[in-house]
């Protein structure tokens, strides 16, 4: 059953007036913000930083000199750190902003709430299930806001998707699918090469859980956010099938998390690759959605005047369900029949760039969020929740193809979530 706290996160008129308050309530604050890690995902959140009026980077840290350089020229006034501990124990830093490598978001993170300063940390949360638990354990004793660079729960297609579930526009949902291709062999150019593990820290078992951190902890959160469950179990297949360049971690990889309704979430990715792109389809007994797409396929197609007016209703909450029919069967082919778009004016990209997508996909929300609650000491409820199983369920399906088995969710590892049935 859905809670208050859950709702801000099903609903895009209920998330709105929640940003609105924070917002009217920050007003005249200042988040004085400490940047640590300035690569490239680190100077994408300095651009959105920069149009935020509340936001006040006092200090950034970096142990790359190129990249530290770049991020101090943005902010001249600010202080210059090559030791992540000194600049959470700078005295005018209130919180930090971490967008380092993978291995150390939980030393940095937990540095900086025993520290007694907010974090925002990039995806995943921890580089083991381990830390990920030691994190939120950290964090539900410290009294400070914790933000998790999951920008889905901060986009309005992703909102108004699951709002239109939770209203049965779908019927019953049967089946999570989530894909990621490309086609690019993920490293970073370097300017020498004892630079290589600094840089490419990605392609590297101690410093990154690959395709799985890396890209499917963004979709795995589909799992909570849509079944509002936890798997029962998870089997899946990695390998190193093209690029045989001395990396570490998979290019390829298929998982499949098992529900025990039956039910299944899928996530599968190749970087040799890219005629698909990106996207979560959602399917239901009476529709299926493609959320990075924003668009909506009935199962029974009907006027698209209908459905959209269906949509507009429900934005007012006067929304009517919508008559379908259709013959009994159809051949089992591809409809040729155009999504209808979820809301007007869709911000979409292809995927093929995590570090600074070219449209807003809720990462400037969700960073001034986090300066916002900052100020107010008021969060997105939930939100905390959602990334630390994101995280376990990437990890998860890690571990499931390390050891070719199927793997059961460790109980060990649950947490209260009001969102999960």
């Amino acid at each position: 059953m859905e809670t208050k706290q859950s709702s801000f996160i099903h609903s895009l008129n209920a998330f709105n007036a929640f940003m609105r308050r924070q917002a009217e309530e920050a007003k005249g604050g200042k988040a004085k913000l400490a940047l640590i890690g300035t690569g490239s995902r680190g100077m994408y959140h300095v651009n959105n930083l920069m149009q935020i009026p509340q936001a006040e980077v006092v200090a950034v840290c970096d142990i790359y000199p190129p990249h530290l350089d770049n991020a101090a020229k943005q902010y001249p006034q600010a202080k210059v750190y090559t030791n992540y501990l000194d600049a959470i124990h700078d005295p005018n830093v209130e919180g930090v902003l971490i967008s380092s490598s993978l291995d150390t978001h939980a030393p940095v993170t937990l540095a900086a709430l025993r520290a007694g300063k907010h974090v925002f940390c990039e995806k995943a949360m921890a580089r083991t299930m381990e830390e990920c638990k030691e994190v939120y354990d950290a964090y539900k004793t410290s009294g400070k806001v914790l933000y998790i660079g999951m920008q889905r729960l901060f986009d309005p297609k992703y909102l108004k998707g699951i709002e239109l579930i939770r209203q049965g526009v779908l019927g019953e949902i049967v089946d999570i699918r989530n894909y990621w291709y490309r086609n690019n062999d993920w490293r970073r150019p370097l300017l020498k090469a004892s630079d290589e593990k600094v840089i490419n820290w990605r392609l590297y078992r101690e410093t990154s859980g690959g395709l799985m951190t890396e890209l499917a902890a963004h979709q795995l959160q589909l799992g909570t956010w849509v079944y509002q469950d936890l798997p029962d179990y998870i089997t899946g297949f990695g390998d190193i099938m093209y690029w045989k360049d001395g990396r570490e971690v998979y290019d390829s990889v298929s998982v499949i998390y098992h529900y025990p309704n039956g039910k299944r979430m899928t996530f599968e990715s190749i970087i040799s690759n890219k005629h698909y792109g990106m996207d979560e389809e959602v399917l239901g007994s009476k529709g299926t959605l493609e959320l990075a797409k924003g668009l909506l396929y009935l199962e029974e197609p009907t006027p698209a005047s209908n459905i959209l007016q269906f949509i507009q209703e429900s934005e007012r909450k006067e929304a009517k369900p919508v008559k379908v029919a259709g013959s009994s069967w159809r051949p089992e082919i591809l409809y040729d029949t155009k999504g209808i778009p979820i809301l007007e004016n869709l911000q979409v990209h292809d995927g093929s760039n995590t570090t600074g997508a070219a449209v807003d996909d809720g990462s400037k929300s969700l960073v001034e969020s986090f300066c916002y609650a900052m100020i107010t000491g008021k969060p997105i409820p939930m939100l905390v929740e959602e990334a630390y199983y994101s995280s376990l369920l990437a990890l998860l399906g890690n571990l499931a193809m390390e050891k070719r088995q199927v793997i059961a969710f460790p109980e060990e590892y649950k947490i209260p979530y009001e969102g999960i049935r």
